[in-house]
């Protein structure tokens, strides 16, 4: 299964709003930078905390999950969309991801995270952006 993944700078809230009312579907919880896991290295501001780290709405049957970036990364309007890829299958994954890594690079190494078992980000040879998941409960 392939999700889109929409990314924006600060107005991700606003925007899953505007979607969910376009498609009227419903919206879903959102869990902010600040609800996720700390990490001392990189303290969050109070306006850090209330960015948007994770929602999605469905439409049809398609998952859109949105993001605000972590403040400080470059944003570009028009290049703010990745693709995820989602599997129970974790030798799929591995075999993926190293076919993406052919003459990409990794942007998150392969690793467990507190949401995934298994999770890596890969910019492919021809610039796209991609997610692999494994879920924690298959």
């Amino acid at each position: 299964m392939i999700q889109p993944y929409l990314y924006f700078d600060g107005n991700c809230r606003k925007a899953v709003e505007f979607y969910a009312n376009v498609f009227n579907v419903e919206q879903q919880p959102i869990m902010t930078y600040g609800e996720g896991p700390r990490n001392p290295d990189y303290p969050l501001s109070e306006e850090d905390k209330n960015r948007v780290m994770h929602t999605f709405i469905m439409i049809g049957s398609s998952m859109v999950m949105f993001s605000d970036i972590n403040k400080g990364d470059s944003f570009v309007q028009g290049n703010n969309i990745s693709l995820t890829y989602v599997s129970n299958d974790e030798n799929e994954i591995r075999d993926i991801f190293t076919k993406l890594n052919a003459g990409g690079e990794v942007l998150l190494a392969l690793g467990e995270s507190f949401f995934s078992k298994l999770y890596e980000i890969v910019k492919d040879q021809f610039g796209i952006i991609w997610q692999m998941l494994l879920p924690t409960e298959h």
